[in-house]
């Protein structure tokens, strides 16, 4: 087989490739043995039928295309080889000749990995978030905690920020009622944001047996189309009013709240020291993100369409599996958001175009700085998932279809290491 590459504009190249006679033989003997199989013949068995008169009453050329699903995807992956390139995307083949007892030539335009050249990676000014956990903040988790403990307790004053309303309303567009806008005893915190924008803060004030008129206008994007963008009246009556009755922040709550400690005192030491290690990982990780997308900033590569639209799809399938993990399915969060697949898939294409840019920059660096995992990375790894998961480094192995992800992501790791390592910061 005989192999040309030809790279053209962009990330575009011509590749031609020549296949020997022999292999086009094979190929037509294994699409004879396919197709003969399905021929009714009177005077042979089923698949009996022989090729010469086969060809005589349909031609050779009725097995081209079967041969060519037995030699096309054999040819292709030894000419990408042979080349030295790293097609992103399927090629667009086209058979130039092909004859029974003659070599096979195609050509197949191709889009290869692009070209990164790398700007500033070493020395990158960042600063680092800081870390200090202050009494106030401690305070803060102690006021939450106390508030999610808190009882509701009926109240005659007017409505505050906060308060839980018991609330009869209907909605009206144009005076008509519309079908969705209607409730009974509904129980409605003021400022949880879970109706309409504008809607809750236009009930404070209002006190227990009052009614109020409440206009407000949908959202563009609201999911409800025939409502989306439209002003509307809610006509709400009031008939409760509860307020929430905090518990004292002692040595009782403190053990309510987390049962390990013995009061309010080591209640707040232990917040601190979890405060404190979250703030550490979260400045680190902080850290190596922004040295990442300084580096990938600084490099200049031209980025093919096929490679975000790869990744966009990648991105699609991650955000369907996390819906299926909440209950819900892409088709559901369409009708509910508003949106279509496409709407989702361009929303999607910006972090998809950083993702791939950091990724090609991340390879770069690892390839000029030789940056590599080694054996006993990998099987450290494996061990550590194997812990993790309950399973044998084996069927970890196994499960991953081999080393190779965990390869490139330690490597990966590694470049990122080497990046914080020849930082400056601050």
């Amino acid at each position: 087989m005989s192999v040309k590459w030809e790279k053209q504009e962009g990330n575009n190249g011509l590749l031609t490739v020549e296949v020997a006679a022999e292999e086009v033989s094979k190929g037509l003997d294994q699409a004879f043995k396919k197709v003969v199989k399905q021929i009714n013949v009177p005077g042979f068995r089923k698949g009996k039928m022989p090729r010469q008169m086969f060809e005589k009453m349909y031609g050779v050329e009725s097995l081209f295309q079967d041969a060519l699903d037995v030699i096309l995807p054999h040819a292709y992956g030894h000419a990408i080889e042979d080349a030295g390139i790293d097609p992103v995307d399927q090629p667009e083949i086209d058979i130039v000749t092909m004859e029974k007892g003659q070599p096979l030539v195609f050509t197949a335009k191709v889009v290869v990995k692009p070209e990164v050249t790398l700007g500033d990676y070493k020395g990158l000014e960042v600063t680092k978030l800081d870390e200090t956990v202050t009494d106030e903040e401690i305070e803060e988790q102690l006021k939450s905690q106390q508030t999610r403990l808190a009882e509701l307790v009926v109240k005659e004053d007017a409505i505050v920020e906060g308060d839980t309303a018991v609330i009869d309303f209907e909605g009206f567009v144009d005076d008509v009622a519309f079908e969705g806008g209607a409730g009974t005893d509904y129980p409605l915190e003021i400022g949880s944001n879970s109706f309409i924008p504008g809607f809750e803060e236009q009930l404070v004030g209002v006190k227990t047996g009052e009614s109020k008129d409440v206009e407000v206008t949908f959202p563009e994007e609201y999911h409800a189309a025939e409502l989306a963008g439209k002003q509307a009246v809610f006509k709400v009556t009031v008939k409760e009013v509860k307020g929430k009755e905090l518990p004292e922040l002692n040595d009782e709550l403190a053990k309510e709240i987390d049962a390990e400690v013995e009061g309010i005192d080591a209640l707040r030491a232990k917040l601190k020291e979890v405060t404190a290690e979250e703030k550490k990982q979260l400045a680190a990780q902080t850290l190596r993100d922004n040295l990442v997308e300084a580096a990938a900033a600084n490099a200049t590569i031209d980025i093919p369409e096929a490679m975000i639209a790869s990744e966009t799809d990648r991105m699609l399938q991650e955000f369907g599996q996390r819906l299926e993990q909440q209950g819900m399915n892409l088709d559901l969060y369409y009708q509910f958001s508003g949106q279509d697949e496409a709407a989702l898939r361009a929303q999607m294409q910006e972090d998809a175009n950083s993702r791939v840019r950091v990724s090609l920059t991340l390879e770069a660096i690892a390839e000029k700085e030789g940056l590599a995992s080694t054996e006993e990375d990998v099987n450290a790894e494996l061990e550590k998932m194997a812990a993790q998961f309950n399973m044998s480094a084996e069927d970890i192995k196994k499960a991953l279809g081999g080393t190779s992800v965990l390869e490139n992501d330690i490597r990966f790791q590694k470049t990122v290491e080497f990046l914080v390592d020849n930082a400056k910061i601050s």
